[in-house]
């Protein structure tokens, strides 16, 4: 399987590009999953929370992927793209038996996600044992990359590590006195709280654990009056983190309110009340301005709005499948050494794989965004200390 290494910048390129790989799948007779008489197409998965209290950090997402598909197919009907949607909710219970089902189907060549990092967790093992390669929008766990043995694990955005930073270094710039540290006990949520910790060196920290689907928080509230923080962190997902501020600002608790990418959900911001206006998240994701080529315009275009989290790393997660099943490959082995030797300019970055599955950390970037009503407003791109 060739080295993809295509440079494309704008939609203009990667419809001449995909037309180049297209013909040359054809001109040499390859196959795309089992398909014959030079069909050079292929059939992918994607899998996450597309319904349920957590859906809208990943809506965008799944429409972006969506949207690269639809692009590919428009400009190559000869070499047709089917992605098959999975709705796990974001539960690894539920998402342990579709990994099952799609490891299955030997039609399926590949696998977008989890989106979560739990459910992430639950399936590796499945997609390992099939050899199916993954590639994930965002599932940010640190140590979902580079584990013994696992070699179909990718992501197109950077992990806790970078994010963990960046929120650190945000705190140090905005003379934080006291910080009061929450997280709803999940691996998503306990990892990125565990890694902003580590790196408060200096700063006064409080601690404290809730439950998933937890809705009274009234311990919390009172370890919060009594630590008095300046800032407030919360690692974990809007159906908890919703309520939880609610009662935080009820308890006229005015703390600064910092949450990460989990809380990047217009779900957040209207389940709190107004109690979330003037909080601050943070996310290894692209305002929509920031995005490459016209995958913006794109996006509205298509589905009436910008593109919102995670919408661009979708799009970038999809044309890595895309990109590799048009160029000739057509088994679950070719597909998975395509992605592994996969290096071309992404719409929300340069999308290259080291060898544990993470892109390059000096192309991640990580912005903040402030809710303003029922939007995330960009702020600015933060630093890592």
């Amino acid at each position: 399987m060739r080295r993809i290494r295509l440079r494309t910048l704008g939609m203009v390129a990667l419809a001449a590009s995909l037309a180049a790989s297209v013909a040359a799948c054809q001109s040499s007779g390859g196959g795309g999953g089992g398909g014959e008489d030079g069909d050079c197409g292929g059939k992918i998965a994607i899998f996450g929370a597309f319904s349920g209290p957590n859906s809208g950090l990943v809506i965008p997402s799944l429409n972006g992927a969506k949207l690269a598909v639809k692009q590919h197919n428009e400009a190559n009907p000869d070499c047709p793209i089917e992605m098959v949607e999975f709705d796990t909710q974001g539960a690894p219970d539920q998402a342990s038996p579709v990994a099952s089902q799609i490891v299955g189907d030997p039609t399926f060549l590949g696998v977008i996600g989890g989106h979560f990092s739990g459910e992430t967790d639950a399936t590796i093992p499945v997609f390992q044992g099939a050899g199916m390669a993954m590639v994930a929008p965002s599932a940010t766990r640190v140590d979902l990359t580079g584990r013994p043995g696992v070699t179909v694990f990718h992501r197109v955005v950077g992990n806790d590590n970078t994010q963990g930073a960046a929120v650190a270094a945000y705190l140090k710039a905005q003379n934080a006195s006291k910080v009061f540290i929450i997280d709803d006990s999940s691996a998503y949520g306990a990892g990125i709280a565990d890694e902003l910790a580590s790196r408060l060196e200096g700063i006064p920290v409080e601690r404290d654990k809730v439950q998933e689907q937890q809705t009274q928080f009234d311990a919390t509230i009172s370890k919060l009056q009594t630590f008095q923080p300046s800032h407030i962190f919360y690692g974990g997902y809007t159906r908890e983190a919703a309520p939880l501020i609610r009662q935080i600002r009820q308890n006229n608790i005015n703390a600064q309110f910092i949450g990460p990418d989990g809380l990047y959900d217009p779900q957040f911001a209207t389940g709190a009340s107004g109690a979330a206006e003037g909080a601050i998240i943070t996310c290894p994701c692209l305002p929509a301005s920031e995005a490459g080529g016209t995958f913006s315009q794109d996006f509205e275009a298509e589905y009436g709005v910008a593109p919102g989290s995670y919408g661009a790393e979708g799009f970038d997660a999809a044309q890595v499948f895309i990109d590799v099943i048009a160029g000739g490959a057509s088994t679950r082995e070719e597909v998975l050494e395509g992605v592994k030797n996969y290096s071309k300019q992404g719409v929300s970055k340069y999308i290259e794989f080291d060898d544990g599955g993470d892109v390059d950390p000096s192309r991640v970037v990580i912005w903040s965004y402030q809710v303003k009503g029922d939007t995330f407003e960009p702020l600015q791109e933060l630093k890592l200390n």
